[in-house]
């Protein structure tokens, strides 16, 4: 589907210099493709052979009065706004064309500011129906329709597949889009296949802002002019120039300066940006994508996020689940990268045990894929065996933090609470307690739960056994 903000612009006037007025005012203003026609009696064949974005159109015409035109192309191209101009300032005239299915009425002369808004502002209104259009689509469907744009996304989770046809009704958007999560979640490869499904023709341009001060932020998005500062021999390009008409990712948004966010607003509000020593805009053409793992919400409420900002961005919000959360992608993830490790370092595919992932059941992953894919490469650099070893895991994991009953909602904790109940429980309860609760971590693997307990596995049998009940003596035979 061609995006919207990219079809051309109809205009359509018996005055061949209202025409070229219009057209230089739309191309200043960022409109690239504006086409004009003066016969009004050629548009309905020129829209049966060629996709328009908004069709300007003048009331007053010989041959094909406006009003004859509007009522076609609202019958036959319902999805073409329709802006109506006319040197007749009557509210009569105006109710009737809003009526009959302008989208908006327009007194000549028009003011520049006047005509790029309203084309801008109907652009816009299209491009949310076809959006809404495409979701509703979608939604009807459990997996998504390009599966082939995500396939550097491993997952089988039905959490992840809703944000694949999310990202499917988004993707022909102009509009900047969010993408939060914590570390590790895979934000960048979710911009990836944004883009990839968008279709742009420019490419994808990853920017980390992280630490960038307002002239260093400035200067490697916007460039700078010739002299603009003491070392600046050449005049150079930012990234927003090099990336045309492609995808911009800006990673770590939420530790952008304020300073260099009023400068982010303007280019997303107004699709310009001033290089460094320049006194002339320039375009952008660019689609925005940003990331963090900072709770952006929060930031806008210490004041250190424009809220401005934070509500432009949020056009199309992304929040990313923690591994954690899907832990019914372990099994993909570790095959998955148990065969690339082996193939990166030359090795035999080793056999993953099954204790494995009652293993990796019981680890929060605060660093995510990322870290289990760490984890994994770790492992397999160093097995020696047939059989992958778990001892590398369970050195990685030792003391750090474990899920919690919070954290795994869909199997609730057994025993005692976090914090100890009245009366005091003893010492035989709290152990039968942990007992019972490691053992259902791990899945009855006696040897992760001991684990867990910081036992050997003798010591943990030995435990179990005093649990059991001593037998019955066997009834004498009459």
């Amino acid at each position: 589907m061609t995006h919207v903000s990219a079809l051309p612009v109809l205009l359509v006037d018996d005055d061949p210099q209202v025409l070229h007025s219009a057209s230089i005012v739309l191309r200043t203003s960022g409109v690239a493709h504006v086409i004009t026609v003066e016969d009004s009696r050629a548009v309905m064949p020129l829209l049966a052979e060629q996709e328009v974005g908004v069709l300007v159109l003048d009331l007053t015409m010989p041959h094909l009065a406006g009003h004859a035109l509007l009522e076609q192309v609202v019958g036959d191209y319902p999805d073409i706004p329709v802006i109506l101009m006319t040197a007749t300032n009557d509210l009569e005239t105006a109710v009737q064309c809003m009526q009959a299915g302008a989208s908006d009425y327009l007194v000549k002369p028009v003011e520049a500011s006047r005509l790029v808004s309203s084309i801008k502002r109907a652009l816009e209104l299209r491009t949310l129906r076809a959006e809404v259009l495409s979701l509703k689509d979608r939604l009807l469907t459990g997996t998504p329709h390009q599966r082939e744009a995500f396939a550097e996304i491993i997952t089988q989770s039905q959490a992840m597949f809703a944000i694949f046809r999310y990202l499917e009704a988004i993707a022909p958007s102009p509009q900047p889009v969010l993408i939060t999560g914590e570390t590790g979640t895979g934000k960048e490869l979710v911009a990836r296949a944004l883009h990839r499904l968008s279709a742009r023709p420019g490419a994808l341009v990853a920017v980390n802002v992280a630490g960038l001060d307002d002239t260093m932020f400035s200067d490697t998005l916007f460039g700078h002019t010739r002299g603009a500062f003491t070392g600046a021999d050449q005049a150079r390009d930012g990234v927003i120039a090099s990336t045309g008409e492609g995808t911009l990712f800006l990673d770590e948004i939420g530790d952008l300066s304020v300073a260099s966010q009023v400068k982010l607003l303007r280019l997303l509000q107004e699709g310009t940006f001033y290089p460094l020593g320049a006194d002339r805009p320039r375009q952008s053409h660019a689609r925005i994508v940003c990331a963090t793992n900072t709770e952006v919400a929060q930031r806008v409420s210490a004041g250190t996020f424009r809220k401005d900002l934070y509500y432009r961005l949020r056009t199309h919000q992304i929040e990313l689940p923690p591994l954690r959360a899907r832990r019914g992608d372990l099994p993909l993830l570790v095959h998955h990268f148990v065969a690339q490790a082996a193939r990166v370092l030359g090795k035999a595919v080793p056999t993953e045990p099954p204790a494995l992932y009652q293993l990796l059941n019981t680890y929060s992953f605060p660093g995510n894929v990322r870290e289990l894919e760490a984890l994994v490469f770790d492992a397999v650099a160093r097995h020696q065996g047939a059989i992958l070893s778990l001892h590398s895991f369970k050195e990685a994991i030792a003391g750090k933090p474990r899920l919690t009953a919070t954290e795994s909602p869909e199997e609730p904790r057994t025993g005692l609470a976090a914090c100890f109940p009245e009366p005091l429980p003893t010492l035989k309860e709290v152990e039968a307690a942990l007992l019972t609760e490691a053992l259902r971590r791990a899945d009855g693997n006696q040897g992760v739960a001991a684990g867990l307990l910081g036992l050997s596995r003798e010591a943990l049998n030995k435990r179990l056994r005093r649990r059991q009940p001593p037998a019955r003596p066997a009834e004498p035979v009459a």
